[in-house]
Formats: C-alpha cells, structure tokens, sequence
C-alpha cells in the first residue's frame, strides 16, 4: 500500500472493470488502466465487437478478461458483478463508459425513446455503482470513475434525454461520494468536451460540430488519449483526497463563456 499523499499514477495490482469497454472513451481508458499497470475487464453488450476490443487489449494485458452484458436489461448488472467478482475476486475501480444518444427535437421523443436513453446513460450506471460499490463499500476502498458530458453542464437542444442523463450523472457522483467517503469509497466523473467517437460522428450534424469549433479555445476537437490521463489519475492513489469531482476535459469549452 502507497502512503497517504503518494504522487504515485501507477495501477500495479489493481483490478479495473471497464463498462463499455470495447471502443470510444471506454477502450481509450481500459488500454490506459492496462498501460499503468492493472488488471484490467471490460464488459459490452456487442459480441463481436467486444471479442475484437479483449484481442486488442491482451497485447497490453494477457491476463484481461471480457463480459458480454446488456446493461439496460433487468438484473444483468448484479449478475455481471457476481460473475466479475467471483473470477477476478475484487474489483478495485470501476468505470461507466456505457452510453447512446438519440438526436431529434424534444417534442418529437417518443416514450420509448427517452427511456431508452435514460436507462442506458443513467439508470444502468446507478445499477453499475450499486452492484460494485456494494462490494467496495464492505471491503473499504475503491474508486469509481463516471462519464458525464458537457450535455451535463449547459442546456442540450435536440438531445434533451441524453442532457437530463448527464445531468443526473452528475447528481449520482456527487451523492455517492458524499455518501461513501467514509467508507474508503471514491466516486468521480469525467466530462469530455467535443471528442468524435462511434457515439457521436456520424449523428452529430455538421453545423453542430463547427459552432463546437467556433465556441472551443482550444479550437480542435480532443483526441481519445487526451481522456486517458484524467481516468488514471482518478483511478490511482495521487488521487486518494479526490472524491465528488467532476473534472473537465474540454480543451476550455465550459470556461469559454458565451
């Protein structure tokens, strides 16, 4: 155990779930967890493209290990944790990279849709966060790592679903980590400025992404690996004071004002 303090980024004997491990900001993360040293799991609910992600992370991390798991559907969240804990023993840090998101006007949602939305981005991190953090909790260490959005921060229009997700994934950071600090329990999110991943290239329209330009002071999109070191500083010890943060990383988008 590192002392109190440590400056250390490492990961070396940590086990780190990955949800939505299996591209985009999730996989971006999991190699970066592997890279400082963990052991790490990613879960996803595509076959196919989860067997392709554990390949590609088993060059930085032959002991890693890979769970198909539709997370909206009822009680797959609590059977993936049994399954993660009984083969890997304990997770150390879990990260909720699941998401999606529907594009169209508020009036045009139809029911079906916005829970869809809502259960994948909200609902199932909540779920995610109590199967594991359940386990945390009892042992008395562990951190958690969320992903909001700048959806989470700012009015959405054409996206209202995901806006209100992301802003109850904030509310569900900050609840948890004033609730289980005394626990020995981290709870932190992530909020990415403007990165084209699966979840958003082809559905962001290209106004959209140039008035993203136009308003951003770093004037460019962010690159994936750009995330990395903010998911391995919450995940490691040099983080251990740090719990209900929200840490943008958004090249100064939310700072840009109007």
């Amino acid at each position: 155990m590192l002392p109190v303090g440590s400056t250390s980024l490492s990961l070396a004997g940590m086990t780190i779930l990955v949800i939505g491990g299996s591209s985009g900001i999730g996989e971006a993360a999991a190699h970066g967890f592997a890279q400082a040293g963990a052991r790490v799991a990613i879960a996803a609910r595509r076959p196919e493209k989860l067997d392709a992600a554990l390949a590609r992370l088993k060059r930085l991390c032959p002991e890693a290990r890979a769970y198909e798991v539709d997370v909206t559907a009822p009680g797959a969240v609590a059977a993936l944790a049994d399954a993660v804990l009984a083969d890997l023993g304990t997770v150390d840090g879990l990260m909720n990279c699941q998401g999606m998101t529907i594009i169209k006007p508020a009036l045009d949602f139809t029911p079906d849709e916005f829970g869809q939305v809502i259960d994948t981005n909200l609902t199932s991190v909540f779920h995610s966060c109590q199967a594991f953090g359940r386990a945390m909790v009892a042992r008395g260490a562990g951190t958690i790592i969320n992903i909001a959005s700048l959806a989470a921060h700012r009015g959405w229009p054409n996206a209202c679903p995901y806006a209100v997700a992301k802003h109850g994934i904030v509310g569900l950071t900050t609840s948890l980590a004033a609730e289980w600090a005394r626990h020995g329990v981290r709870v932190n999110a992530i909020s990415p400025g403007f990165f084209m991943t699966e979840l958003n290239r082809e559905k962001m329209p290209q106004a959209r992404k140039d008035a993203a330009l136009l308003r951003s002071p770093a004037g460019r999109f962010g690159e994936l690996q750009e995330l990395v070191g903010a998911a391995v500083y919450l995940a490691s010890t040099a983080a251990g004071f740090t719990t209900g943060t929200v840490l943008n990383v958004d090249g100064g988008y939310l700072a840009g004002g109007i």
